[in-house]
């Protein structure tokens, strides 16, 4: 199973970013699925979840200026933001909860992707 992040780079402020995850493997289902962010010294921040039911959830951070959505496979979300500040500048981390097979067995669990960083700077 493999968690994949991509889409981060350098923005201006003000600018816009759309970060892509996808899970890979043999994936039998993917439940919940979500976007962290992290700059050093501070905790793992959640920004934004999306249950398998396309339900949606954001951290006030964020609310308003990022939409979180998911693909019709369900294994392949996105993280639209809009209006970034150098306050957003981090990197940020995708982790999904999913079902697959393992050695013939069906396995829950949740995996991290290795991140993308996002710069935001004129």
């Amino acid at each position: 199973v493999q968690v994949v992040e991509s889409g981060g780079g350098l923005v201006q402020p003000g600018g816009s970013l759309r970060l892509s995850c996808t899970a890979s493997g043999n994936i039998f289902k993917a439940y919940d699925m979500a976007w962290y962010r992290e700059v050093p010294a501070n905790e793992r921040e959640l920004l934004a979840i999306i249950t398998n039911d396309n339900i949606t959830n954001y951290a006030d951070s964020v609310k308003g200026r990022v939409t979180i959505s998911r693909d019709n496979a369900g294994t392949t979300i996105i993280l639209q933001m809009n209006d970034l500040t150098p306050e957003d500048a981090a990197v940020y981390y995708c982790n999904a909860e999913l079902r697959h097979l393992e050695h013939g067995r069906f396995v829950r669990n949740t995996y991290w992707g290795r991140g993308t960083q996002v710069t935001v700077s004129s």
